[in-house]
Formats: C-alpha cells, structure tokens, sequence
C-alpha cells in the first residue's frame, strides 16, 4: 500500500513542477509590446492581463493546494502545507505584486473552502509572505532569467523564505493574541513551527524546481547566442 503522505507528495510535486512553464506560455499567448521589457517594469502599478491571470492560477493553485487533505497537522489548528512552494515559486517568478495577492487570495480559498471560517490575520499573513519572497528577483537582478542560479541565489531565497514566514506569520500571531484574545505562547509555537517547516520545505522543492528553471533559461540563451 502507498502510504497517504506519498500521494499527497506526488499530488503537490506533480502541481508544483507546471508552474515552470506558466511563464513561457503565457508570454506567448501575449502580443509582442506586451512582453517587452519597457512595458512590464511597471508590472507593480499595472495589473496586466498577463499579471491577472498569473494570480488567478496561483492562488487556485495555491488555495486548493492548501486544505486540510493536503497538509501536515503538526500542532494545534497548524498545518504544513505543501502548497507553500507554489506561493514561494510563483513569488520569485512573478515578483511581490503577484506573490502577495497569490498568497492572500489564495489563503481566503482555503479558509473558505475547510469551513472553519476566513481568517483574516492568516491570509494577511500569506500574502506578506509573497510579497517579501518576491523581492528575490530584485535582489539578484533577475539573474534566474539569465538561467544563474548559484549557491549564493539558493541561500538568498531560503533567507527570503524565511524572514517571509517569521514576518508575515508573526503578524498573523501578533494579530491574533490581540484581536482575537489567543495565548500567547500558542501563537508563538506556532509561528516557530510554522517558519521553520515551511522554510525546509520551501527550501527543498524550491531549490529542485529553481535549478531546472535556471537550467532552462541557460539553455534558451546558448540557443539565442548561436542564433
């Protein structure tokens, strides 16, 4: 017998290794202008059609991703979940704009959809955890485009994963013994749980994906050079 946890593993790695190639897909059902460099720095302040539709399949992606059927229970009412690679792919990928509202309306999906409720200080919580993971390609000056990945990348973005997770998450605490009168040392082992596993697991399938994404990109830009 396939013991639960592997078929949720294969389920999550199976959703998680498509996202890398949303981008080239979408790009190519996009006009020219609209995948020049000049119109999309302003990606922030534009909501693109390429960007609505980036959030769309992210927090599905990330919001269905994310129930209980998915997740690791690991303390009281915390979960790991798998999903969080998504969010943190799609955050370097797609940068903070999109890393936030993936993370928040993805967040609000799951909480909808598990019937205990929407919890506004945790899908808060999710959507600082994109926005700060998705600084990655403003940091290394979008070199994953230039398919670099190095050792230095990798431990950016487990550093970014994690100062994410305490960030975001601890508002969410923070926010919940305040509003919502929750011990305090409840909510704090719950936070120390929830952004160290989330870290690990971030950085284990993002590091795999990454590379094969960097890997990628190497090889487009040879084909470009030889051209």
């Amino acid at each position: 017998m396939v013991s639960s946890h592997k078929i949720k593993a294969v389920f999550a790695t199976s959703i998680i290794t498509k996202i890398v190639h949303i981008k080239e897909v979408i790009q190519t059902c996009l006009p020219y202008d609209e995948q020049s460099p000049e119109l999309t720095e302003g990606y922030i302040m534009n909501l693109s059609a390429k960007t609505v539709v980036l959030i769309a399949i992210g927090a599905a992606l990330y919001g269905i991703g994310g129930l209980p059927m998915f997740g690791i229970p690991v303390f009281a009412n915390t979960t790991l979940k798998p999903a969080m690679a998504v969010l943190a792919l799609f955050s370097v990928l797609f940068g903070p704009l999109v890393g936030f509202l993936v993370g928040f309306i993805g967040h609000w999906v799951t909480d909808m959809f598990a019937g205990w409720g929407v919890w506004l200080t945790w899908v808060l919580g999710s959507g600082l955890v994109g926005l700060i993971i998705g600084f990655y390609p403003k940091i290394t000056r979008d070199r994953l485009e230039m398919g670099k990945f190095t050792k230095f990348d990798f431990s950016l973005f487990v550093f970014l994963a994690f100062l994410g997770n305490v960030i975001g998450y601890g508002c969410s605490a923070y926010l919940d013994s305040v509003l919502y009168a929750e011990p305090f040392t409840k909510v704090m082992a719950q936070l120390i749980i929830i952004a160290a596993g989330n870290t690990l697991l971030i950085a284990i399938v993002g590091h795999y994906i990454l590379t094969a994404v960097a890997k990628r990109k190497q090889q487009s830009y040879n084909l470009k050079e030889a051209d």
